[in-house]
């Protein structure tokens, strides 16, 4: 029966990774309907075109295939500088993971002198597992597989997201409706896309390996914990649609909660993180109907609940789900290693752990939400606006970290830390559809750029804001999301860092564990200082080249001449580029540096530190961010717009770049951890040996 059962397990897992991908495709190809092109033939003779728009040519001042034309001109100059700047980036980036794999492998090779001999496994007392050499190369080639993951999501996220934005924009000259269904599935592209394209990567990762390592599942699920820390560090870097891939390291949390007692070599439990995944995609799947063809839009009002309709109902069906997985993949009551210990758990305490991390992320989604009412605080000027943003963002921490801590004492209690690994599942179980709203949310934002700058009609603008601004609330859902997600996974991974590495207790009343705690709680503001400067640094050489452009260009302030994009992509790039190294060195050095020299203790102090206020700050920045956007957006055109415009531009650092990499960070340093800890409890410690 159990043969059975996993045969089933084994085809299952594939199909959903599939079936995500197909539909992926037909959503591409219904985008794909909206043609960027004139409408004229290369010789000049028009054919029947397909109208767009309901209002009349003379609104829009130009005419219609003049203004697809140039449409398709700007989308063309986005998606070359973007393309140029990653293919720059991927540069770097090659030459950062040959390095890390390298240190990678030699770190864990040194553990036992690069030995070839089987070693007695660490959990499974009286086995043997396979030699500390062999899990030091599948560790440095899940890395590799992970990093690649990562960057292939990250170009294919940056050219479904170029390849929508010019679309969206003339689909909004028929109706905001046909707008939002076009930016919609261009995000769900994305969505499924790159969820299931990361479930199969990993659970053909896993398979091969299990074809080495049998059945020392101790030695599988420590090697493909690297598949989350490349896919983890490329998305650091390149926050491009990488970032997505923290996703490896939440799966990679969830193997490493050490599900090895009582239970056959080939029965399903070991499967779960990857079932629950799966069934995810089709739960999107099904979701996703409701947003395209359920529900009309028919208005501007509909746009925001139509998205957040996405995450109830997602939640909801996904519910039944895990219920279904749960009770048909798992035995009735097994056993788990609990810190020494064995814990007894039963499937329907696994059950409610991942329903638990599920609603608890839905909880926190909507209470991110940012408030409109700062936009009143502007029409006495950018200083209350300021601080009315601070306030909001500070004070909607409140909800969520109430949130997180009920899904933690719950799930630990019903399951130990492999509890609150399958909690952080269930809280990104629906990824396909988050990631769907999150790609939404830039794709509109363009959307409204091309339309300005093909000088559309104010209606169209209107439309696009409108679109725009609904992404930037349920952006801030779905930050809140990911921040409450790396708040359960670098938990997880902290509790198998502290296993693995062999510490009993964590006393912070140690000094070395204290320092390690005032360290760690000092890194995300180290790290968040960084990157804002970084992107105050960039945009100053921007801003100086376009006053440049303007003053040495004639015919560019009138529109009669084309400005040099070339010089201002090369701009970009190399600030970015040379921005970029400073943050991550930080996250990826310290880890190293700490346990080498101060030992797992001081490490363990470290990542209990980052990760308490690494959350805070993610969450308060970006909502802060969330809130000032859009209250320049909802008072375009007053006399408080200006003061808005300051909160807006304050705010962009904190929810486009220091918020969202705060999550990336937190699970970044706990998943390094646990990959390094065998060679940090061999020879880490060397301060306090040398002094």
């Amino acid at each position: 029966m159990g043969s059975m059962v996993e045969g089933v397990t084994q085809v299952l897992i594939p199909v959903a990774a599939f079936i995500g991908i197909g539909f992926a495709l037909v959503q591409w190809f219904l985008v794909s309907k909206v043609k960027v092109s004139s409408g004229l033939t290369e010789s000049g003779s028009q054919n029947q075109r397909n109208r767009l728009i309901e209002e009349d040519d003379q609104e829009v001042g130009v005419d219609s295939d003049q203004l697809v034309f140039k449409c398709a001109e700007i989308q063309s100059a986005i998606s070359v500088g973007a393309t140029s700047f990653l293919y720059t980036q991927y540069k770097y980036l090659a030459i950062f993971t040959a390095v890390f794999a390298a240190i990678i492998f030699l770190f864990l090779g040194s553990v036992k002198n690069f030995s070839t001999k089987s070693e007695p496994c660490t959990y499974n007392k009286g086995n043997m597992c396979k030699p500390a050499l062999a899990n030091a190369f599948f560790t440095t080639v899940a890395f590799l597989l992970g990093a690649l993951t990562s960057v292939l999501s990250g170009f294919l996220g940056m050219k479904i997201a170029t390849y929508a934005n010019a679309r969206t924009t003339l689909e909004a000259r028929k109706s905001v409706g046909s707008a939002f269904i076009t930016a919609f599935r261009s995000g769900a592209v994305m969505g499924f896309l790159l969820a299931a394209n990361g479930l199969l990567v990993l659970y053909v990762s896993i398979n091969l390996f299990r074809m080495y390592y049998g059945d020392d599942w101790e030695g599988l699920f420590e090697s493909i914990t690297g598949y989350g820390l490349g896919g983890s560090s490329m998305a650091l870097f390149g926050r491009v649609g990488g970032g997505i891939y923290t996703k490896a390291a939440d799966v990679g949390a969830d193997l490493v909660g050490k599900v090895e007692r009582n239970i056959p070599e080939d029965d399903p439990p070991m499967a779960f993180p990857l079932l629950i995944s799966s069934m995810g995609i089709v739960v999107c799947l099904i979701t996703t109907f409701f947003a395209t063809d359920f529900f009309q839009i028919n208005g501007v009002a509909d746009i925001e609940p139509s998205l957040k309709r996405q995450l109830l109902i997602s939640t909801i069906l996904m519910t039944a789900g895990i219920a279904i997985v749960s009770f048909t993949a798992l035995p009735s009551e097994f056993t788990i290693f609990n810190f020494g210990a064995n814990k007894l758990v039963k499937s329907w305490h696994i059950f409610f752990c991942v329903s638990i991390g599920l609603w608890a992320g839905l909880v926190i989604g909507y209470i991110t939400d940012p408030v409109r009412d700062v936009a009143d605080s502007c029409r006495t000027g950018a200083a209350t606006n300021v601080i009315f943003g601070l306030a909001l963002g500070y004070k909607s921490v409140i909800i969520p970290v109430f949130a997180i801590s009920v899904a933690i004492y719950v799930s630990f209690s019903l399951a130990a830390m492999y509890g609150i690994a399958v909690a952080a599942l269930g809280m990104l179980s629906t990824i396909a559809t988050g990631l769907a709203i999150d790609a939404y949310g830039p794709i509109s934002d363009n959307a409204g750029g091309i339309a300005e700058m093909a000088g559309m009609s104010h209606t169209i603008r209107e439309r696009t804001d409108a679109l725009d601004a609904a992404g930037n609330t349920t952006a801030a859902i779905g930050k809140g999301f990911a921040i409450g997600s790396a708040a359960l996974v670098s938990l997880a991974l902290f509790g198998a860092f502290v296993s693995r590495a062999g510490i009993e207790t964590v006393d912070v009343l140690t000094p070395k564990v204290f320092i390690g705690l005032l360290i760690g709680a000092m890194l995300p503001y180290w790290f968040s200082a960084m990157t804002m400067k970084s992107v105050g640094s960039a945009a100053l050489k921007m801003v100086e080249e376009v006053r440049r452009q303007f003053n040495t260009i004639p015919g560019l302030m009138e529109g009669t001449t084309k400005p040099d994009y070339a010089t201002c992509v090369k701009i970009s790039t190399d600030a970015s580029l040379k921005e970029m190294i400073p943050p991550g060195a930080l996250v990826m050095i310290t880890p190293l540096v700490a346990g080498t020299f101060f030992g797992v203790e001081s490490l363990a102090g470290v990542l209990a530190g980052s990760l308490v206020s690494g959350v805070q700050i993610a969450i308060s920045a970006s909502n802060t961010g969330g809130a000032w956007d859009n209250a320049k957006k909802y008072i375009e055109g007053s006399e408080a717009h200006k003061a808005a415009v300051i909160g807006d531009t304050v705010g962009d650092p904190l929810k486009d770049t220091s918020g969202p990499s705060l999550n990336i960070l937190i699970k970044l340093m706990a998943v390094e951890s646990l990959v390094f800890a065998p060679f940090f409890a061999t020879h880490g410690g060397l301060f306090f040996k040398w002094f």
